[in-house]
């Protein structure tokens, strides 16, 4: 039977049907073809801190899983700031990977009236790693002992001591703005662009203290001297140290950590990413690297984080406040 002939508009809808299939085919195959290439996990902070740390820790399996060369680029400045704004500017595409933190993605939006970005919109969720309880630490050669004592020696000589971090609305610097709050006195804030550079000048005696979530390494090679747990309870890899409750000043401040696309990034790079991740967190080897940094493992669902960040940015909105922190 020979078939009838196709009108100008049944022509055209049909070659339109074709074309969307092959699009579609193509689109498929290019996704399916992820990753291709090397990715980057950007770490908005100088190198040597927690999430330098923990970018580090799964650069090399997630290569491995992925079967491309995943490469840490640090990016610091700003309290995480800096390297944020360029990463919304990246492509959606699953090869640039933000390392985000509770400063940049959770208290950076009440601390700055220019941010550079939304903390919600500029952003695709795919999991939460961990989180850090702050650690109050002290050059080993400090005459402080004891958390007393620093409220103590505060009180005496207000404005005299000094207390660094990886830069304003980072995780230390708004403990440290706790700390001043719970104890009732004054400490100067010195900001840094990172947690290892205020470490280096900590050890090296510039300033007296730091409540810090990367400085189990400084604390287990006689750099640093640990004095308080801003936890609810003692860190299985510190049981002998106080928490800040125990020692007087009640207070809990901890930093999570997690990996952000740029915003519209496609579902199937999300859940690849996510997959592989929260294959890693299960590991052994990375359980137990977390576990002896002091952190709490996490892991999830994209949808399970995307939930985490809305309320962190509620949240924070009052810690921010209680601090007393400026805003930028």
């Amino acid at each position: 039977m020979s078939s009838q002939p196709l009108t100008c508009a049944a022509a055209w809808g049909r070659r339109q049907a074709i074309a969307v299939a092959a699009l579609s085919l193509c689109v498929g195959a290019s996704w399916a073809a992820y990753p291709d290439k090397p990715i980057k996990i950007l770490v908005p902070w100088a190198a040597g801190g927690a999430t330098d740390q923990i970018a580090r820790m799964l650069a090399q399996p997630l290569s491995q899983a992925m079967g491309v060369p995943v490469v840490v680029d640090n990016k610091g400045g700003a309290g995480g700031v800096i390297g944020t704004q360029s990463f919304v500017k990246e492509k959606a595409d699953g090869y640039s990977i933000l390392l985000a933190t509770s400063s940049t993605n959770a208290a950076a939006p009440h601390l700055y009236n220019k941010l550079g970005f939304d903390p919600v919109h500029d952003f695709t969720p795919v999991l939460s790693l961990c989180a850090i309880p702050n650690v109050m630490v002290v050059p080993t050669k400090s005459p402080w002992s004891s958390l007393k004592d620093i409220v103590t020696a505060a009180k005496q000589s207000p404005g005299a001591y000094t207390y660094g971090s990886a830069g304003i609305g980072g995780s230390q610097h708004l403990a440290g703005a706790q700390f001043k709050t719970a104890a009732g006195i004054d400490i100067r804030h010195v900001p840094y662009k990172g947690s290892g550079p205020a470490a280096q000048d900590l050890i090296a005696g510039h300033i007296d203290m730091m409540i810090d979530t990367g400085s189990l390494g400084s604390i287990r090679g006689g750099l640093l001297k640990p004095l308080a747990v801003a936890s609810a309870k003692r860190l299985p890899a510190l049981p002998q140290v106080p928490t800040f409750t125990e020692a007087g000043t009640p207070m809990i401040a901890s930093a999570w950590y997690g990996l952000l696309l740029p915003a519209n990034a496609p579902a199937e790079v999300v859940e690849r990413l996510n997959a592989e991740v929260n294959k890693l967190l299960k590991a052994p080897e990375i359980r137990n690297r977390l576990t002896e940094m002091g952190a709490e493992v996490l892991g999830g669902s994209a949808a399970d984080f995307a939930k985490f960040t809305l309320s962190e940015i509620k949240r924070y909105e009052a810690i921010v406040k209680d601090s007393g922190a400026p805003k930028e």
